[in-house]
């Protein structure tokens, strides 16, 4: 005698185990940028990178398991079976006692027969449904016991699990039903993947929002308005090859603010996504300088002309570049041995100097050896007998020999009071 349950083989109709169409959301962002940036919407999903199911009989198989408690918890594989493949029964006792319908994947019917039911039957079967490439697992679970009495048969659920408690000898049908698309042949799931991108301005519902690009697996793409022809929105080319369609707005602007979706359909493997972002545009960031800042050195307007171009830091170089006129006489001095006070000297006609003093960086205030104080004394001597000299020569235009010639001196000539300049 056979029996059929049709009550809980309605519990195991598509509606049971199927998934509804409409997108899950599952991320939600908000995003703030300036305006003048480029935005990148992240929108990944490896489930739906494009590869089609050419293996089709390994990629989807069912089997069932059974596990006992008594009289040691144990767990065995009863049987497995894949599209275009001949059912397998691991058990030689079970060979031709225990099977599912050949037809199970055209159908989505996974049930198991059982004939002859024994005591050694008894346990917790467990439905498992594979599909490798969609990435979906499934299982359901019932209880079957054992008994020998007619009037003690009976179904009914736990709270967790169907359980079926059947007469000794006879048949069963333990139900595993799902009529699901992907579980059955003949589908061509390349038509049937698509991802799309909305956008909602502020202040419209979402049932008026705007659709900005549609892409298939197929190839095909559509573009929605001027955006994408203008290249201020992309999402790249190969976006099924990689599960990335992350969506890239550049030059952002305060119109572009709003909500964004990415919603992503895998029909043929019942996935349904929906990743959505709020984009807020504020101020651009201030622009920077594109010139080095003029550094003013003193009030000489010819040499803050001739060093405004040269950025001062700490780790600059102590070499500087100076281009002088023709038909002038220049020298630079360098005045300390430890520091960076130079002497920018003009020589003038009839043997006159006309000094410049210019601190380009303040030297160091370390105190000098006695040696350096001699030589500075030195130094202070020869400028006094210098300017005396100077003196004499231009009053008397030579006259006297033996005093000493202006270009004979130094060519520093200018009082020193033994610390800076005059």
């Amino acid at each position: 005698c056979l029996f059929f349950f049709p009550v809980l083989a309605v519990l195991f109709l598509p509606q049971a185990w199927g998934q509804s169409s409409r997108p899950a959301v599952v991320e939600a962002k908000n995003i703030t940028l300036p305006a003048g940036s480029k935005a990148v919407l992240p929108c990944h999903s490896p489930r739906m990178v494009w590869t089609q199911d050419r293996l089709k009989d390994r990629q989807r198989v069912v089997h069932w398991d059974v596990s006992r408690n008594s009289p040691e918890y144990s767990v065995d594989r009863v049987l497995d079976m894949s599209p275009g493949a001949r059912q397998r029964v691991y058990n030689g006792f079970n060979k031709g006692r225990v099977s599912i319908p050949d037809s199970a994947f055209t159908d989505g019917n996974f049930s198991l027969i059982i004939n002859n039911v024994v005591n050694t039957d008894k346990g917790v079967y467990t439905c498992n449904l594979h599909h490798h490439y969609c990435q979906i697992h499934e299982s359901i679970q019932i209880q079957l016991n054992v008994t020998k009495s007619a009037r003690k048969e009976k179904r009914y659920w736990d709270g967790e699990k169907n359980v079926l408690v059947v007469l000794l000898g006879s048949s069963i049908v333990l139900p595993c039903v799902n009529r699901r698309a992907l579980w059955r042949d003949g589908l061509q799931e390349d038509q049937q993947q698509v991802a799309h991108w909305d956008f909602q301005p502020p202040g419209v519902r979402p049932n008026k929002a705007d659709r900005l690009v549609d892409l298939y697996a197929s190839g095909e793409r559509r573009d929605y308005g001027p955006l994408f022809a203008q290249s201020k929105m992309r999402v790249a080319e190969d976006a099924f090859t990689y599960g990335d369609f992350s969506l890239t707005i550049s030059d952002l602007m305060p119109e572009d603010k709003g909500l964004y979706s990415c919603n992503l359909h895998h029909h043929y493997c019942g996935l349904h996504e929906r990743r959505i972002f709020r984009l807020t545009v504020g101020p651009s960031l201030p622009r920077e300088p594109t010139t080095p800042p003029r550094i003013f050195l003193n009030d000489d307007t010819e040499l803050n002309d001739l060093f405004s171009t040269h950025a001062v830091s700490e780790d600059s170089p102590r070499v500087v570049n100076v281009f002088l006129p023709e038909q002038r006489g220049y020298f630079v001095q360098r005045q300390k041995k430890r520091g960076n006070l130079f002497v920018l000297g003009t020589m003038i006609s009839e043997g006159e100097i006309a000094l410049d003093c210019t601190e380009m960086r303040t030297y160091n205030q370390d105190s000098l050896n006695s040696e350096f104080k001699n030589n500075l004394l030195k130094e202070r001597d020869m400028v006094k007998e210098c300017n005396k000299g100077e003196t004499f020569f231009n009053a008397s235009a030579g006259k006297h020999k033996q005093t000493p010639k202006a270009e004979d001196c130094p060519l520093f000539l200018a009082e020193f009071d033994g610390r800076m300049w005059k």
